[in-house]
Order: structure tokens, then C-alpha cells, then sequence
């Protein structure tokens, strides 16, 4: 965090010295010609006549002072620098601030420290902040590796650990690779053996650092003040083969015999570190030497980029403004990083107190005997029996285990002497999605469960053909395998409160006969729901030859909001014990500022449809409309960034909105909708905003079928058919399929071609891997 800052400090050092000290390595530009090197020289005797001259910078930008070094005074290792005015010579006020700027840089590179351990200790530094740049690559490596969206962005709107780790991990992925550029600079720099064998792969290795200094051969008795020889020559020479010179580092030696050495740097050069060099006769003005930069060899030219780019000069001002906010970041992963890992810590000390707190509360000596409750759910009824059925046996003193079928399987099972299961029923008698594994499993198992005594509880809806299909094939199946049925299966009809008494006569049983009557209801408390007002009611499909489509608009108190592809439960009419709740997909999400529906108006022979015929005709705008809302977790998005596909009909645009509307504001771009109705004329629903979404780059796929026009358009499915090679392809990337609409036809029709399309082995496994989720009614 120190380098970090320092590094942000020294990032613009020289723009800030120019700019606190003003007409000190600038001066107005004059019309007069500069002065030439010999000139300089003099000027400095001048101002400074009893201090050697070292070396003279100058620039060809006009206005640029000449920047004279001077030689350091007896036991100092630098001498002090001074800038003369180039039009006349004249001496410039002193560089404020330097001082302060060098020891940022001493704090930078050496922590302060003596210069050897200080250099050790910054690059073992340099070698943990590569390890933890490279771990963080590594943590956070997505499914969909060639989409910049999922490196590069991340959802704002998030609060809490999302957001710190999504802060965290994108900003870390933009200044990834100068991390790793300050990160290989530094260690070059710290450790002589790295940087002696990287100067030997780059050709450039110097003389060893112990070997003996030349001894030095005693110089002749001379004047004090020998007269250095004249520049003006050796500087013709220099602009003559350096004409598009922009900067020149003049080192002007002790005796007049000595050549001249120029460092310089041409306008063109592609870094201020490119430096070509020139070594002239200063009596005569001969050119002895001429190195230009494009000839050096190809390692020596890279060794010469390592400053540049640890500055960022190499790429210019854009350059050094990437490098001044990836160090200035380094404090904020510091800070985020620390954030996160107190929130880790906290959530596992949480943990532990609620399992402790659990484990207190079992009965003494009943953990050797557990009661399994299993339960499977589509849309969450089953699981809220299941755990009213297990608070009741534990407040009786019996242990209990609680899971979900979606992880068990039959040798687990196995290992309990009693199992309790609250199954419901999905479509035509199927299980769940979520149990669709165990089913395939229990079905396929040899395993013998005479030990196992079991009660199924089957949830239903005898409007369907295969009522509580799901519930009486587990009970078949594990009387098969041998378990042994503690009461007969009992099925519940839509919450039928006397099949619920007969399940907690059941349950009294385990617990004994003299313990309390278990309650359990299907139903939810009234403190569940809450009141909305009718707001808008709009009509999607005016002129079709289907029933008529809403929009509905609820608004209220959206408190802590909803996940895409939840449900409400509604009641229709005024509140009160005679009126029955109706479920509806939620099309919209919380940031929409209002709950909203997509509602197929029913007809009967009674008449209208109970819920659907009042809040589409019958209820005011402005009306009271108690609503719950409900979490569909197998229709939930999915947890990881992942490509989508959005499949369905009719009334089912509204689960597949909330989820694109999603999407959308997320920025994940990568979704394809396959969606039917009948003609486009009258049944194109939510067109408008389906447009904008495929012209803003959200739907690079878009597949809209309509069954009954002239064209003939068939049905999503055949479309799915049609689209075959792209649809596996998109499975293949890691794909998600949402499928939401109608049971009959639609549903069943989408699952028949994805099987014929990928395997129903495939299907099976997108299932219990959470890719294939469904809403259907």
C-alpha cells in the first residue's frame, strides 16, 4: 500500500515540479536565438566560478532551460543542479520541492531502509504482489473466458461482499497486466543475480560489481584551474549528425584531451529512455564514435524500455495516467481485500453459532437414531411442510434431518432406519426438477432398504390427470426396494387440511401418542401478504384470435425486492376465507420501481376465470390486491455468468422479461429468446421493448414463432429443431435454458427437442446441474 501510493505520487513528479515552480525549467520564449553549449559552459563559471561544470542537458523545445550539473562537493555522492536562462545565461531561481519528491522516492524503492536490505526487502514485495495479482487471476476465472463483459464489468447495483468482490476482482483484471509489469521491473531491479542474468540474456551484462577498480596512474603536476577546450566545435559535429535531435546530454571531462560524450534523443524516438550516443574530438571536432539507438542490439533496445514502462512514459500521458491509478489502486485491493476477508470471517463465526445453537437444541441421546425428511419442491410448498413436519418431531424430542432430494441418493438414504418424504408433483405426475436425479437414480438402484420404515406425504392438484404422480411412483418404487411403509401414502389435494391432520396423526406416532397435536397447514399466514394498489392494466393482444393478454401494474412497498423468475400468490376480489390464491410469474424485477404481471384472461362456463377475470376486468384501478411473494429457486438465474436461452408462449413472456430485464441491467449481452404466439399482427407482446433490447446488442439471437400466420411459422419447438446446430453449440459454451409458459403443448413439446437434440442424458444432466430450469403451468 506504501509502494502503492508513493508509486501514484512519482507518477507525474516532473509535471508537478514545473508546475509549483514556475519559470524555472521554462522561461517565455523570445524571438533571440539560444545559446549554444560553450556558451552555457561559460555562464555557469560565471554564476558559479569556483564549481567544475559535469554535464549540460539541453532541449531543442523552445523555452527550455539548460539544466547544468555540477560536481558533487568532497563526501557527497550528487552534485547540485542549476538552470540557466537559454536566451542570455542568466541564473534561474532554485527547484523547489525536489527534496520532498526524493525522499518519496527513497520510501518508494527502499522503504527508507539502508540501500541494499532496502532494495531486498521491495522486491520479495514485488514478488507477493505478482503472487497475489496471479491468484486473483486464477480465483476468478469465468466460465465464458472470451467475453470481456464478464472480466471487465461487474453489476454496481450490488451491495455488501458481491459488490467489495466484484470491485475487487474487475478492477483487479484491468490493472492485471501493469501489476505485472511493475511487479517484473521491480525484482529486476532489487536482486543483482535476476538482473545479471536477464542483462545476460539481453546481451548487456556488465562487469562484475567485486571485481578490482584499475588502479590509477599518478597524473602529472597541473594548473589548478586547467581550461577545458572549446565545445564549439564538437557541437557542430553533434548537429550535423544528429539534426533531429531533441534532447542532449553533454558530460564535458576533466582534461581538454578527453572526447566529448553526448547521450541524445531524437524527436522520433519511441521512449524518452531510446538514447543514441556520440563521442567527439573536442580539439578537432571529429566524430569518433556514432551509436545510433535503432542499431543497438535488439536486447539492449528492451533493456532500455524497463524505466519507460514502469513509469508509463513509454506510452506518453495516457501511459502515465494507467500507471498513477493502477498504483493508487493498490491501497484500495488492500482495503477491499482486508473488507472481505473480515466478512469471511464474520459468515463463519455465524455458522458455527448456529450449528452449535442446533446442536443444543437436539433431544440427549437421539443423534444415534435420526428421522430423514426429504423433501421435493417446485415452487416451495413441499419444503415448507417438510420443515413444519421437522420442527414438530425435534420440539418432540426427535432428531431430524432435513434435505432436499436434489442431493440425495440411495445409499444415503440407506444409512437412516426412518425416512419421511414431502413430495409434489410436477406437470403430468413428473417430479420436480429438482428431484428429477433422485428419481432417475431410485430408479436405477439395487440397493436393499428392508431396514428403511418410510411415510411419503404426496402434494397435488387432481385437475390433472397424473394426480400426485410423483408422490404414488416413490411410494411404489421404495416398496419395491423392500422399505417398509410406516402409514399409508396420504395425498393432498390443493392443501386439503384434512390430509394434513391425517399426516400429523402420522407424525405423532414417532413422537408418541401422548405428545401434542401437530398443526400444519399448506396455506400461508395472513402476515405473509401484503397490500399493492392496482395501478395500470393494459392490453397486449388487441385483435387476436386468442384470449385476451394484460400487463399489470401493482405498485407498492417493494421492501427487499425479488429475484428474477419469482412468483406472487394472489387473491382475487376482497380479501377473506372464501376466495382461493392464484399464482402468477412476476415480469418484472424491483428496479422497475413496481410488480408486474402478464395475465391470460380464462373463460368458463361459469364465466370468467376467478383471479385472471377480476384482475383483468372486473377490479378498479386503484384497487387493493393482497399479494406474497414466492421464491422459485428452480427458476432462479443462475449463479455464475453463463450464456442464456429463453424459451416460451404466451402469458409465459412475463418469467422470461424478469429475467432479460436482468440481464440487461447486468450488461450480460450473450441471451437468445425463442419465443411463440399466434399471429405477429395482433400477438407481437412487449415488441417494442424486445426490439431495443436486440438493437442495444442483448439478443444477438432472437427467434420469434408465430403458429398460426399464412407463413405458417410453426411452434417454438420446431423452431428449436431448425436451430439445432447453434442450440448445441450455445449448450456447449455452458448455456442455461429457461423455459417458461403453458404445460400443455409447449413444455412438453421443448423438452421432446431438446432431448432429440442434445440426449436425454444430456437433458438430465443440464437438470441436475441447474441448467435446464422450467415455470410451466
Amino acid at each position: 500500500m506504501v509502494i502503492g501510493l508513493t508509486g501514484a505520487t512519482l507518477a507525474f513528479r516532473e509535471e508537478i515540479l514545473d508546475a509549483l515552480n514556475p519559470g524555472v525549467r521554462t522561461v517565455a520564449v523570445q524571438s533571440a536565438p539560444v545559446m549554444a553549449p560553450q556558451q552555457i559552459m561559460q555562464a555557469a563559471r560565471l554564476v558559479k566560478p569556483h564549481e567544475r561544470v559535469t554535464s549540460i542537458i539541453l532541449y531543442d523545445t523552445p523555452g527550455s532551460s539548460a539544466r547544468v550539473g555540477l560536481a558533487p562537493a568532497p563526501g557527497e555522492r550528487k552534485g547540485e543542479t542549476v538552470y540557466l536562462n537559454p536566451y542570455n545565461g542568466a541564473l534561474l531561481p532554485e527547484l523547489h520541492y525536489e527534496g520532498f519528491f526524493e525522499w518519496v522516492e527513497q520510501l518508494h524503492r527502499f522503504l527508507l531502509l539502508p540501500r541494499d536490505p532496502g532494495k531486498m526487502v521491495s522486491g520479495v514485495l514485488a514478488f507477493c504482489l505478482m503472487g497475489l495479482a496471479l491468484s486473483g487471476l486464477y480465483l476468478r476465472w469465468p466460465r465464458r473466458v472470451w467475453d470481456w463483459r464478464t472480466w471487465l464489468t461487474f453489476d454496481t447495483r450490488m451491495k455488501g461482499r458481491s459488490f467489495l468482490w466484484g470491485l475487487h476482482s474487475v478492477v483487479g483484471t484491468w490493472v492485471m497486466v501493469v501489476f505485472l509489469v511493475f511487479t517484473m521491473s521491480g525484482v529486476y531491479w532489487a536482486f543483482d543475480p535476476i538482473r545479471d542474468m536477464a542483462d545476460g540474456w539481453m546481451g548487456t551484462l556488465r562487469p562484475p560489481r567485486d571485481a578490482a577498480p584499475k588502479p590509477k596512474t599518478p597524473k602529472a603536476d597541473k594548473p589548478a584551474k586547467a581550461e577545458a577546450a572549446d565545445l564549439t566545435a564538437s557541437w557542430a559535429t553533434f548537429e550535423q549528425n544528429a539534426p533531429n535531435w531533441h534532447m542532449a546530454f553533454l558530460r564535458p571531462p576533466e582534461r581538454a584531451s578527453a572526447p566529448l560524450q553526448i547521450l541524445w534523443v531524437a524527436k522520433d524516438a519511441p521512449h524518452v529512455r531510446a538514447r543514441s550516443s556520440m563521442s567527439i574530438n573536442q580539439q578537432t571536432g571529429a566524430l569518433l564514435k556514432n551509436e545510433l539507438y535503432a542499431d543497438k542490439p535488439v536486447g539492449a533496445r528492451f533493456q532500455s524500455t524497463i524505466y519507460p514502462l514502469h513509469l508509463g512514459t513509454y506510452f506518453g500521458v495516457v501511459g502515465q495516467l494507467i500507471v498513477f491509478i493502477a498504483a493508487l489502486a493498490l491501497p484500495g485491493f488492500g482495503i477491499t481485500g482486508w473488507m472481505l476477508y473480515l466478512n469471511r470471517r464474520r459468515q463463519k463465526r455465524i455458522a458455527r453459532a448456529e450449528r452449535a445453537q442446533f446442536a443444543a437444541s437436539a433431544p440427549a441421546g437421539a443423534q444415534d437414531d435420526p428421522v430423514l425428511m426429504a423433501y421435493a419442491s417446485q415452487t416451495g410448498q413441499a419444503e415448507r411442510l417438510a420443515l413444519q413436519s421437522a420442527a414438530a418431531l425435534q420440539k418432540a424430542g426427535v432428531a431430524v434431518h432435513v434435505h432436499s432430494l436434489e442431493k440425495l441418493t440411495p445409499p444415503q438414504l440407506g444409512k437412516y432406519r426412518r425416512a419421511l418424504f414431502v413430495a409434489s408433483s410436477f406437470g403430468e405426475g413428473e417430479p420436480p426438477d429438482s428431484a428429477r436425479r433422485f428419481s432417475r437414480l431410485l430408479n436405477a438402484a439395487k440397493e436393499e432398504l428392508k431396514h428403511v420404515q418410510y411415510a411419503v406425504l404426496a402434494l397435488g392438484d387432481r385437475n390433472y390427470a397424473e394426480f400426485c404422480g410423483f408422490g404414488r411412483t416413490l411410494d411404489q418404487r421404495l416398496a419395491v426396494l423392500g422399505a417398509q411403509p410406516l402409514h399409508p401414502m396420504i395425498e393432498v389435494d390443493n392443501g386439503d387440511a384434512g390430509a394434513l391432520a391425517r399426516w400429523g396423526n402420522a407424525l405423532r406416532g414417532l413422537m408418541g401418542n401422548d405428545a401434542a397435536e401437530v398443526a400444519l397447514t399448506a396455506a400461508a399466514d395472513d402476515s405473509d401478504y401484503a397490500s399493492w394498489r392496482l395501478d395500470q392494466r393494459v392490453l397486449l393482444n388487441p385483435g387476436s384470435i386468442g384470449l385476451p393478454l394484460y400487463e399489470i401494474t401493482l405498485t407498492g412497498a417493494i421492501g427487499e425486492g425479488w429475484r428474477p423468475g419469482a412468483l406472487v400468490d394472489i387473491w382475487p376480489g376482497h380479501y377473506g376465507p372464501d376466495a382461493a390464491p392464484r399464482r402468477y410469474s412476476l415480469a418484472s424485477i424491483p428496479q422497475d420501481g413496481s410488480m408486474q404481471l402478464v395475465v391470460r384472461q380464462v373463460r368458463c362456463e361459469r364465466g370468467l376465470g376467478l383471479a385472471s377475470g377480476w384482475l383483468t376486468d372486473q377490479a378498479a384501478i386503484g384497487d387493493e390486491v393482497r399479494v406474497r411473494l414466492i421464491a422459485n429457486p428452480s427458476f432462479d438465474a443462475y449463479p455464475q455468468p453463463a450464456p442464456a436461452i429463453y424459451i416460451g408462449n404466451g402469458s409465459g413472456i412475463a418469467g422470461l422479461r424478469s429475467h432479460l430485464r436482468a440481464r440487461v441491467l447486468e450488461g450480460a449481452q450473450r441471451n437468445w429468446l425463442i419465443f411463440g404466439e399466434r399471429q405477429q399482427e395482433h400477438d407481437a407482446v412487449c415488441a417494442e421493448e424486445i426490439r431495443g433490447w436486440r438493437a442495444q446488442g442483448f439478443l444477438p439471437e432472437l427467434d420469434l414463432v408465430y403458429s398460426r400466420d399464412v407463413t405458417g411459422g410453426g411452434y417454438v419447438q420446431d423452431c428449436m429443431r431448425d436451430r439445432a446446430d447453434t442450440l448445441r453449440n450455445w449448450i456447449a459454451d455452458g448455456a442455461v435454458i429457461f423455459v417458461c409458459g403453458s404445460l400443455q403443448g409447449m413444455a412438453g413439446g421443448v423438452d421432446d427437442a431438446l432431448a432429440a437434440i442434445i440426449s436425454r442424458a444430456q437433458l438430465e444432466q443440464l437438470t441436475e446441474e441447474g441448467r435446464y430450469r422450467r415455470d410451466v403451468y
